[in-house]
């Protein structure tokens, strides 16, 4: 099926432009798309059926260009299911993504380190998640057949984009934490005996958002990297600290020149890992 707004970015490309990677930036993460080169913006108001964002940090521009010499699109800002969508609230974005010719996607986001050893300004690579959020964006979907799209979600996230990344962070001399990100639905911060039973259950990082885009990207056919932008503890592991978007938002900053960097130095071998496999 053919989405309206594919075709309303189409007609602003540049001739000759075939976007080969999607990046969505989250909270405090925007600027990464003032580093797209020589770029078109379009406000997702602009485009039929996009989300429009009223998350403080989530701006709602669609951005065309090139990262690091790839042509890529980048969205400034997501929607996200606590706002009062459904799980699904991205899928016309995603499926807009692919149907432009993105093989591959980079979700970003702010996160919360369920690990005293990964403190604000760290950097995490997902390699897996946990949806505790008790839906998926899926749910109604049909296939070919007409049934329920049954998708595995075994190497969701790409081990061989996750391959060249920490290997471009070990040039940089990033330090690349990989691990699983556990999604919750947000608006609220997550209790101190949510965090515990998530840590005991093997998660990394917690959030609000990432994991439903991943399943839909899956679901159109692309390569998913996705990567935590750490800002602070979870709830009660720094007793001190009250937790708040504001201050999600202003730590985000700490890690996200390392992020820029990072994605910057490592989409040229992803795009030709994706052209490889096409």
């Amino acid at each position: 099926m053919t989405e309206p707004s594919a075709a309303v970015v189409r007609a602003r490309m540049p001739t000759g432009f075939v976007p080969e990677i999607a990046l969505i930036l989250g909270s405090g993460l925007g600027p990464l798309a003032d580093a797209v080169a020589e770029a078109v913006v379009i406000p997702y108001a602009k485009l039929p059926g996009f989300p429009q964002p009223s998350v403080p940090g989530h701006g709602g521009t669609l951005h065309l260009g090139h990262l690091g010499g790839v042509p890529v699109v980048c969205l400034k800002g997501r929607a996200h299911f606590y706002e009062g969508h459904g799980s699904g609230v991205m899928r016309p974005a995603i499926a807009a993504l692919a149907e432009l010719g993105c093989r591959g996607i980079v979700l970003t986001n702010a996160a919360g380190s369920l690990d005293a050893d990964m403190p604000p300004g760290s950097l995490m690579m997902l390699n897996d998640h946990i949806n505790f959020a008790g839906t998926n964006p899926l749910i109604g979907d049909r296939g070919p057949d007409g049934g329920p799209i049954f998708l595995p979600m075994t190497d969701l996230y790409d081990r061989g984009i996750r391959e060249i990344f920490a290997e471009t962070a070990a040039g940089q001399d990033i330090d690349l934490f990989q691990g699983v990100y556990v999604w919750f639905t947000g608006p609220i911060f997550e209790t101190p005996a949510e965090i515990r039973a998530a840590r005991i259950l093997g998660g990394h990082a917690v959030g609000m958002s990432t994991v439903p885009e991943a399943i839909l990207a899956r679901r159109y056919g692309m390569k998913v990297a996705a990567f935590s932008n750490i800002t602070n503890l979870g709830a009660g592991m720094a007793p001190d600290e009250t937790l708040s978007h504001h201050l999600t938002i202003d730590r985000a900053r700490i890690g996200a020149a390392a992020l820029q960097n990072l994605l910057i130095g490592g989409l040229p071998a992803m795009a030709a890992l994706l052209r490889g496999q096409s």
